[in-house]
């Protein structure tokens, strides 16, 4: 690698992280703020309220990761540019070096994106699943508190009547509204919260289980003994998705030794795999906006920082709405920052000399 590609490289990737880093603690402290109902109402400690918090950041950090990217290497040229030092580049042959360098800044990226979502976020989920599921046990078997409403999971209320010296619990009640389409009601006389090796469970006696539709349907299950997993309860959404938790070697590998590939196996791998493209179509339009001095002056001047976020929001906004699928919005960054940098780079001859 040469010392001009190493140096731009370094800067890029510098600018880079060091935003991205700082992005990643305000958005940490921002959901240890959401979560603080696990100290403050389910009993729990720092620690747990600090771990809940950093595992729900892979996921989250696939939606900016790729922006942070775009305004770091916006800075670093317009650094350049303002020291002149993207002028001489120009003008000294050096734009080579400026394209491996972007590429080198790309491709660091694209392994990045690609581990966070192939390994990494699917890590994070598996086990704020299972911390989740031991904070809903902890809720019900020692915290909970008897005759008084208390709110596990946005959607799902308990209520106890009591507890017995040996753990266990008098008149269970739970009401899970999560689903807008059917409600589920559990009532038992008495439970009382196990694990299986695997999770945890409450093991209800005495009791129904009601269904609810959204089109006043009703049905009730009597039981003598039912086991209700705790993830039921601890997640938003009701059940927990294993392909959300599985990472792609693990859903690959099974995939081959069943012979089968299901839609939603190959859409949720599709996903994995498109962030990447993402990386590269903003370096590349960032590249083609400002790896290129100008001696134009304008009244009005926008900050880059504010373009590169409208670019992703026009990209999240075409990827959402595009019946060609959640990738349309990445390759058309990088269709549109391909013209532009073939444009700006071709090659100019002079004009003609006018004799005196």
């Amino acid at each position: 690698m040469k010392r001009l590609t190493a140096y731009l490289s370094r800067l890029f990737v510098i600018d880079a992280m060091i935003l991205f880093g700082v992005v990643c603690v305000l958005l940490w402290l921002v959901n240890c703020l959401r979560s603080f109902d696990v100290v403050s109402v389910k009993g729990q400690g720092l620690v747990t309220l600090a771990l809940q918090a950093l595992l729900t950041m892979p996921p989250l950090a696939l939606t900016f990761f790729y922006v942070c990217m775009g305004i770091g290497l916006a800075r670093a040229l317009l650094a350049l540019q303002a020291s002149r030092e993207l002028h001489i580049i120009h003008t000294s042959y050096g734009l080579p070096s400026l394209w491996r360098a972007t590429g080198v800044v790309a491709i660091a990226g694209v392994v990045a994106v690609l581990l966070i979502s192939n390994f990494l976020a699917p890590m994070a989920n598996k086990r704020l699943n299972i911390l989740s599921a031991s904070v809903a046990a902890d809720l019900i078997s020692t915290t909970l508190k008897p005759k008084r409403f208390t709110q596990v999971t946005p959607g799902v209320l308990l209520l106890i009547g009591g507890r017995a010296g040996n753990g266990e619990i008098t008149e269970f009640f739970a009401d899970d509204r999560r689903d807008p389409e059917m409600r589920h009601t559990y009532m038992a006389d008495t439970a009382r919260v196990s694990t299986d090796g695997q999770g945890y469970v409450i093991e209800l006696y005495n009791g129904a289980l009601q269904y609810t539709s959204s089109t006043g349907q009703f049905s009730e299950i009597s039981f003598s003994r039912y086991d209700l997993n705790v993830e039921r309860l601890s997640q938003t959404t009701g059940v927990a998705d294993p392909l959300l938790e599985t990472d792609s070697v693990s859903l690959v590998g099974a995939a081959l030794a069943s012979g089968e590939w299901p839609p939603e196996l190959v859409k949720e791998l599709s996903k994995r795999m498109f962030e990447a493209l993402k990386v590269v179509g903003i370096c590349m339009l960032v590249l083609a906006i400002c790896g290129f001095p100008s001696g134009r002056r304008t009244r009005f001047s926008l900050p880059m920082e504010v373009v590169v976020m409208l670019l992703a929001f026009v990209e999240l906004g075409v990827s959402a709405y595009s019946p060609l699928g959640s990738s349309t919005g990445a390759l058309l960054m990088m269709v549109v920052g391909g013209t532009i940098l073939l444009m700006r780079a071709r090659p100019r001859h002079p004009g003609a000399v006018v004799p005196v």
